[in-house]
């Protein structure tokens, strides 16, 4: 409060003709709301943290700031309040221009603020754990903007929750914001030409076993910090997964190397709360003809539960120009989430309230963007413009919105809230490839595969070229024990992708369930081949090798049969089973020590086991009888 009415009575004095001076009336504001970007080795072009550095763009200054361009902020004032707000008053826009029009005077430095003082590395203290990416990426003088994605393993043994992440860019002039995508079964590595190089991409989708949505917006754009979440709000960490950096990269004119890190920042206490990222978006109606100044697409979705909205990530291209986002609450009220009167793709973020805000359930969430295709539009890429339609290309358009949510009622709701929005989804767009195959998952996961079937076939039907459909629809095959017809999807499935290692090992499954051992296996050595690391995959081709040879055995075929139980052993060397079997084909064929050697190795196991005891009585008496 001293601050804020020192600095009233700065403005007052500046408006009855005083001088405007840095140290007193310019510094204040710098120092607050510029110098996180406009500082040595930050994104600014210019630093801004002296009263040289700042005398020389007085009138840039006066001119950024009075067009608003400067401090970025996108969201217009009078619908919410977020955290990070920048926007200048009137009163300190007029103080720079004051400023510049007198001569930008110096004052008295005795009447400025102390210079802020920053970490020069990690702004929340060492992490407890640093992620870095395989390899820098190299970007052309000459490129575009690019969209790169970076691999980072978290190397753990342990889950851990993670509180907060903080990105350093490495290179922060080429390095213009990114997000962090949890890729918890490693499928992004399949996109990768070699180990480690990245891959090229903007709008990415990962697979995952179980239901597990993502509940948090991990980001970086300049000048931000760290967001710490409150307890009970830590996302999990588990062995086995990566963290994908999505990065927008502009080019600065000459080579520039980019070898961003990740820090993590763990805590001792574990989710209690289940927050979800909830999407609107209306991609398919993107299809703007040149020269039209104001094309308009609108999505919705009516809340299933009380809800408390946390955060928004609005998004769009070069032709977003208005983007609104409110609820119509159930009395008929209206209650805003953001607008923004002149998107700017460059100054995009997530924006988080210093509220949460409460909707009932009932409510109706409205996203409604407006698109500028015309000459007037001064980011639009394209001159004379052309017609541009959505889809995942930095020269085509999206119309996206994106809320993190968290339900009001104790527990976990997240599953309860995906089965409302994707069963709203699909009334209004049916044929839609996530809706459908969303609800596909829903129905797996209440273990009801011949429902899955359907919605697993739209899905696949809508996107022929995705390998996750075609393999989902697989696995909804084999658990409904449509064998045949799920060795088919598998396979067609491996078609679209050969080396989606998660269609391969269920085909592997498949295969053993119709007895077809010799091809299991082999798949299953080609999964290990593709990931050495795979322990369900070695657990089960040892399955599979046991299976083959209790077939083997059934045909009276017991010297097949050992060799097929051993090559089992490696993988399965703690199974009392398989070394009961190998007993008894050893006993079967009168080798005897070897016999006796497998139920004392199951005694091992299994002290108690009064099945080996018996055996090693009867082997030692017929060793006895035999010489053997």
């Amino acid at each position: 409060m001293k601050f804020q009415a020192a600095l009233l009575l700065v403005v007052s004095v500046a408006a009855v003709g005083q001088p405007v001076t840095f140290y007193k009336n310019i510094a204040p504001v710098v120092y607050k709301e510029c110098v996180a970007c406009h500082r040595p080795g930050e994104s600014g072009p210019f630093s801004l943290l002296t009263y040289d550095d700042a005398k020389k763009r007085a009138s840039q200054l006066a001119t950024v700031t009075a067009k608003r361009f400067m401090p970025p902020w996108l969201p217009a004032p009078g619908h919410a309040e977020f955290t990070e707000e920048r926007r200048l008053t009137e009163a300190q826009i007029k103080l720079f221009a004051d400023w510049a029009a007198q001569g930008a005077p110096a004052g008295n430095p005795s009447t400025g603020p102390p210079v802020p003082k920053f970490e020069t590395e990690w702004q929340m203290g060492q992490p407890d754990l640093v992620l870095r990416a395989a390899r820098p990426y190299k970007m052309k003088a000459d490129s575009g903007d690019i969209f790169w994605n970076f691999i980072l393993p978290v190397p753990i043994t342990t889950t851990r929750w993670v509180k907060a992440i903080e990105v350093r860019p490495g290179n922060p002039k080429a390095f213009h914001h990114a997000n962090v995508l949890i890729d918890r079964g490693r499928t992004a590595r399949r996109k990768e030409v070699g180990p480690g190089e990245g891959f090229p991409g903007m709008d990415l989708v990962f697979e995952e076993e179980t239901f597990d949505p993502d509940g948090h917006f991990l980001s970086w754009k300049p000048g931000t910090e760290p967001v710490v979440e409150p307890d009970g709000m830590a996302w999990r960490a588990e062995p086995g997964m990566d963290l994908i950096l999505n990065v927008h990269l502009k080019p600065s004119g000459k080579e520039e190397i980019v070898n961003p890190t990740i820090g993590l920042y763990f805590t001792d206490k574990p989710q209690s709360k289940y927050p979800m990222l909830v999407q609107l978006e209306r991609d398919g109606a993107l299809d703007i003809p040149p020269g039209e100044k104001d094309f308009v697409v609108t999505d919705e979705f009516k809340t299933s539960m009380d809800i408390n909205v946390l955060s928004i990530y609005p998004h769009a291209h070069y032709l977003a120009h208005v983007m609104e986002a409110y609820a119509t609450l159930p009395d008929g009220s209206k209650k805003w989430l953001v607008e923004i009167k002149d998107w700017d793709l460059n100054w995009q973020g997530v924006f988080r309230y210093k509220k949460p805000v409460f909707l009932p359930k009932d409510s109706t969430v409205t996203m409604r963007y407006h698109f500028d295709n015309s000459s007037d539009n001064p980011r639009n890429p394209n001159n004379p413009p052309k017609r541009i339609v959505g889809g995942n290309r930095a020269d085509l358009e999206m119309s996206h919105f994106w809320l993190q949510v968290l339900p009001v009622a104790e527990g976990d709701q997240r599953a309860v809230l995906q089965e409302s929005l994707v069963t709203q989804r699909l009334a209004k767009s049916p044929d839609d490839f996530i809706a459908n195959f969303n609800m596909g998952d829903i129905w797996l996961n209440k273990g009801k595969a011949p429902q899955a079937i359907e919605y697993f076939e739209r899905a696949a039907k809508s996107d022929p070229t995705s390998v996750l459909a075609a393999s989902e629809l697989g696995v909804a095959l084999y658990t409904s024990g449509q064998l045949d017809k799920a060795e088919a999807q598998f396979r067609k499935a491996l078609e679209v992708d050969r080396y989606y290692t998660d269609a391969r090992f269920n085909l592997a499954s498949v295969e053993a369930s119709l007895g077809k051992w010799e091809q299991s296996a082999a798949d299953l050595k080609q999964v290990l081949t593709e990931k050495p690391d795979y322990a369900k995959a070695s657990q089960r081709l040892g399955q599979v090798f046991t299976l083959w040879g209790d077939a083997l055995a059934k045909a009276g075929k017991d010297p097949e049969a050992i060799a097929k139980y051993q090559e089992a052993l490696p993988m399965l060397a703690d199974s009392v089973e398989l070394r009961v079997r190998l007993g008894m084909a050893f006993a079967r064929q009168e080798r005897l020590a070897e016999s006796q050697v497998e139920f004392e190795a199951a005694l091992q196991l299994k002290p108690d086991l009064a099945l080996a005891k018996e055996a090693i009585t009867a082997i030692k008496k017929r060793r006895v009888e035999t010489g053997k």
